[in-house]
């Protein structure tokens, strides 16, 4: 039977709805121009490869960092080089590229100012002596270290931890004759794990990353000192967007949580 008039137009409409669907279906989940979804799990955040200069305490904790931010921002990948921050200060003055930079230490950082946007701190650490597992040398306090027969690593006083752990001993008027100054944490860690030394200044951090291999004891309030990690973004970043939200993101509560997880303290 042909159709008539009405008939034509109600199947034309039918069609017209049918094609219609699968396309309403497709823009649900549509990325924008700048390559961030547009659905209601989306973010904002600008999608980039990300380079941050980091110094070699946070290795741990910016590697569990940079997962779950990773996670959490689909399409941004994050790269960390990690060094002492007098190695990064460095790097940053000679031009390396890269997007944000994190110190040990507000002193590094305040003297890049020409060179960042405006640094907030992120964490606090502080010290303790490493010794070897056991603690086979029976060392007790920061006045055992200037024993003459222990052998005591420190790290350079160019470096952060270096610059805080000589401020504790010159309070306590302890005199440390070093059997070697280290470019990093890590390096003094090291030294002790390997049995180099009997003892050496670390964050607490640190030891905690090799339970296994060292013992912390722990340097009274006190006596101690408070090292902070300052986080800014570099001027000559090509993902300003980006590094920015990623530094932001630094203090946020879940970033916050790993940092308190790793044993590090609220800034």
């Amino acid at each position: 039977m042909p159709l008539t008039f009405t008939g034509r137009r109600a199947a034309a409409a039918a069609v017209t709805a049918a094609l219609l669907v699968p396309l309403a279906a497709c823009g649900s989940d549509t990325e924008s121009d700048s390559g961030s979804k547009t659905d209601s799990g989306a973010t904002n955040t600008p999608k980039a490869g990300l380079t941050v200069l980091a110094a070699a305490s946070l290795t741990d904790v910016f590697k569990t960092a940079g997962a779950a931010y990773e996670k959490s921002h689909p399409g941004t990948k994050i790269t960390f080089s990690f060094a002492g921050s007098q190695e990064l200060a460095a790097q940053v003055k000679q031009g390396a590229p890269a997007d944000a930079l994190v110190t040990a230490d507000t002193k590094t950082m305040d003297a890049l100012k020409a060179d960042t946007g405006a640094p907030t701190v992120i964490a606090k650490n502080r010290l303790v002596i490493a010794t070897g597992e056991g603690n086979p040398q029976k060392v007790g306090s920061l006045k055992d270290l200037a024993d003459t027969k222990l052998k005591v690593v420190l790290a350079a006083p160019e470096v952060p931890v270096g610059r805080y752990s000589q401020k504790i001993l010159d309070a306590q008027k302890i005199t440390v004759k070093p059997v070697s100054q280290e470019p990093n944490v890590r390096a003094v860690l090291s030294k002790v794990e390997l049995g180099e030394a009997d003892a050496g200044l670390v964050y607490k951090t640190d030891a905690a990353t090799a339970t296994d291999k060292v013992d912390a004891i722990e340097i009274p309030d006190a006596q101690n000192a408070i090292a902070e990690y300052p986080a800014a973004t570099l001027k000559t970043s090509k993902n300003s967007a980006a590094a920015e939200a990623f530094v932001k993101w630094l203090s946020s509560a879940e970033a916050q949580k790993i940092f308190k997880d790793a044993d590090f303290q609220q800034p």
